[in-house]
């Protein structure tokens, strides 16, 4: 791998170079193995530890189908998807792999042993299979994750429609947490010159998911002047959405954990935080099997008093079980709570009184589809969005940055350094550089 290395430091992004590059037979990638999902049974859900889990293995380098693309991958980064899979929950990824490799030949290669995971990247592109004619050897590119087959009507409006949509690197494998990854060529876009390479690749599943389910219409198509509560409000996908709320006009109302991550909300420009447990909100009593409504009230009329009296628009739900009763019981009448996953548990519990008799509507999202995750990265390359990285690790560290994720103690985005040798390599528009950096460093050092 030392002159793909060696190639993309050159700086060098002709076509006929990367096209004349040697392909290697096997690759480096973080990876779970099928033979282990039984290892965690019996231990609770947070003792579960993905450095035992995830492993880095040479794994042969896959053929190419037609419409795909070889990216060298010189940045990554941990998503909740990759401590799920890490940890087998709510169920091991390789059902995944084994339903989608009866669909076709092609797809036959997923179906593996073992599962390269990883739903991020940024790199330059080795190779293209047949078909593939907007993207060239040599290109720089990041990727978001939807890996959609388009050969249903259904997937023709909106691709997250697609009965055959799968998130790549996780109900796929050959995923972006590794030197080399296959993406379709529908996942790529531009990687932002102003960015180092793991600065780029931390972004992409987040800030679309956040993008869909906050701005687009397919979401709560967030509006000039809309409070909006965000839960978790520092963290990956929360930065975004908070980050979005003031770029468009909207009041973020914060929700977060600690004083430090009250900080980064400030420092991101949000006026209005709850540090939820320096206030010691309860919603759910110890044994996890009753909700105290008094709580919602009471995280009601904080709001209120942060807000000038006004409940909120929006709920951007994320945690899940934990405080979604809270969220429904928020919402102002009439008021929208949309969500796109469940981090502390699936099954939810709300007063369906506080919804009904309130018109207020639960929207779910997930993901992205190929226009709203464009547009996502193109706010980014635009500089009204930033990244929010936090820490990098390399590569073989990378049980230790899904357990960073898994436990909460991150801030923003993990990255993790494939190819790279080094942070900070990858800017090749210093000037652009120049115009953000201020606003850059102050995101990356959340």
């Amino acid at each position: 791998m030392e002159h793909i290395r060696d190639a993309i430091l050159s700086g060098d992004r002709s076509p006929e170079t990367y096209a004349g590059i040697e392909i290697p037979r096997t690759y480096r990638g973080a990876t779970v193995h099928k033979d282990e999902v039984a290892m965690f049974e019996g231990i609770p859900t947070k003792e579960k530890d993905p450095r035992r889990s995830l492993h880095v293995d040479d794994v042969p380098v896959p053929e190419l189908a037609p419409g795909e693309a070889l990216v060298a991958v010189m940045a990554s980064a941990i998503n909740y998807n990759t401590v799920w899979t890490s940890i087998f929950e709510p169920l091991p990824t390789f059902g995944f792999l084994e339903r989608y490799g009866r669909t076709s030949e092609f797809a036959k290669r997923h179906d593996l042993p073992y599962h390269v995971v990883g739903s991020d990247l940024a790199g330059v592109v080795l190779r293209v299979g047949p078909g593939v004619t907007k993207w060239k050897p040599g290109t720089e590119v990041v990727a978001h994750c939807l890996s959609v087959e388009l050969e249903d009507a259904d997937g023709h409006n909106d691709t997250m429609l697609d009965p055959q949509q799968r998130i790549w690197g996780f109900e796929t494998n050959f995923g972006g947490l590794a030197e080399l990854a296959v993406v379709k060529a529908n996942q790529l876009m531009p990687k932002p010159a102003h960015l180092t390479w793991e600065e780029a690749a931390s972004p992409g599943l987040v800030n679309s998911t956040a993008y869909r389910q906050l701005v687009s219409k397919n979401g709560a198509a967030m509006k000039l002047g809309d409070r909006v509560l965000i839960w978790g409000a520092s963290g990956g996908l929360g930065s975004y959405a908070t980050q979005m709320a003031l770029a468009g006009g909207a009041t973020p109302v914060c929700v977060v954990s600690s004083p430090e991550k009250a900080a980064i909300c400030h420092a991101m420009g949000a006026e209005l935080v709850i540090d939820r447990t320096a206030e010691g909100y309860r919603f759910w009593n110890e044994e996890g099997t009753r909700q105290d409504p008094k709580e919602w009230q009471r995280l009601g009329k904080r709001i209120r008093e942060l807000t000038g009296g006004y409940d909120v628009d929006i709920v951007f739900e994320h945690p899940g079980r934990e405080t979604f009763g809270a969220s429904v019981y928020v919402a102002r009448k009439g008021g929208t709570i949309v969500t796109c996953a469940s981090t502390s548990g699936f099954m939810h519990e709300y007063d369906n009184r506080y919804l009904w008799m309130n018109l207020k509507r639960i929207v779910s999202s997930h993901f992205a589809n190929y226009r709203e995750a464009w547009e996502a990265n193109e706010l980014i390359n635009r500089g009204l969005i930033h990244p929010t990285l936090s820490k990098t690790y390399a590569l073989e560290d990378v049980g230790q940055a899904a357990l960073d994720v898994h436990r909460n103690a991150h801030q923003g985005k993990v990255g993790v350094l494939t190819l790279a040798p080094r942070p900070g390599l990858g800017v090749t528009d210093p000037e652009k550089r120049t115009r953000f950096e201020e606003a850059i460093n102050r995101f990356a050092n959340v």
